[in-house]
């Protein structure tokens, strides 16, 4: 009976399913999901290149200005006006030189050029002087000989020795009466600076301390009153003296816009015979012992 009972129990466990363990259901939800698929990951932003020009920009602003960089400033800015500065003080004493024609320019070079000569010529004269006195068997004649020949020179420069030799002749006829001792005077100082050795205005010697005035419609020259036509007589290379009396607002252009009738002729023999009484002066003395 006992062993009917138990085989019917027996057949019902068989027919029963095993337990599922517990830790399944966990097993399964620790499975990480899949991701989908169409999600593209996240990719840093890339920066963008810039250009050389961009980068230049970049560099220079804000500006980052040191001290010594503000110095150098500074100091380009100082040497920048100073160069204007000079500019423009020049460009009026250039102006007359850019309307001229170039063979005016090339007159005004080869004057330069005549001047430098001269003063070439004058310097090996003196170191010719100064050999021959060093040289000279009798120094005491040589010097006596050079003494007087200065003195002759000096006396053509200070207007008491008459002079003769080339230069040129100009006359300056004034029928309005516009022409003033300021005129004159710079006819003067441009034909000192051609290389005049000489020069007689109407009878008067014109030496280093002549001073020209006007004295009512006429001119006087170191108190000694002269009429027009103004008459000049230079002694001096006529090739140097001519051009700078002609140059573009010179001399010559400055009287006729005056309406005044100039005339320079040349010859190789000019005589300044107009004479000045030697002057003692009164404060000056000689530094040589």
């Amino acid at each position: 009976m006992s062993d009917a009972q138990d085989e019917p129990e027996n057949r019902l466990r068989k027919e029963l399913p095993e337990e599922v363990p517990a830790t399944a259901p966990e097993a399964a939800d620790e499975t990480p999901e899949a991701k989908p698929a169409d999600v593209p990951e996240e990719t840093p932003e890339e920066t963008p290149r810039l250009t050389g020009r961009q980068r230049l920009v970049q560099g220079l602003w804000p500006p980052r200005v040191s001290r010594a960089q503000l110095i150098v400033a500074v100091l380009l800015f100082g040497l920048g006006f100073g160069l204007a500065v000079q500019v423009a003080s020049n460009s009026d004493s250039d102006s007359a030189l850019r309307g001229a024609r170039q063979e005016d320019l090339v007159r005004i070079l080869d004057e330069l050029d005549d001047r430098t000569q001269r003063l070439e010529d004058e310097k090996q004269g003196l170191q010719k002087q100064r050999d021959e006195l060093e040289n000279s068997s009798d120094q005491a004649e040589e010097a006596r000989k050079q003494t007087v020949e200065k003195e002759k020179q000096l006396g053509i420069l200070a207007g008491t020795v008459a002079a003769q030799g080339p230069g040129i002749t100009m006359t300056i006829d004034d029928t309005k009466g516009t022409v003033q001792a300021d005129m004159l005077l710079d006819a003067v100082q441009e034909l000192r600076a051609a290389g005049a050795e000489a020069i007689q205005v109407n009878g008067v010697r014109v030496v280093a301390s002549t001073y020209l005035s006007d004295s009512g419609k006429s001119v006087s020259v170191d108190g000694n009153k002269i009429n027009a036509p103004y008459r000049f007589k230079v002694i001096g290379k006529p090739e140097d003296l001519e051009p700078a009396l002609n140059i573009p607002g010179g001399v010559v252009q400055t009287l006729e816009k005056e309406q005044a009738t100039v005339t320079v002729d040349r010859s190789n023999k000019i005589v300044v015979d107009a004479l000045r009484a030697a002057k003692r002066p009164d404060y000056a003395r000689s530094s040589s012992q």
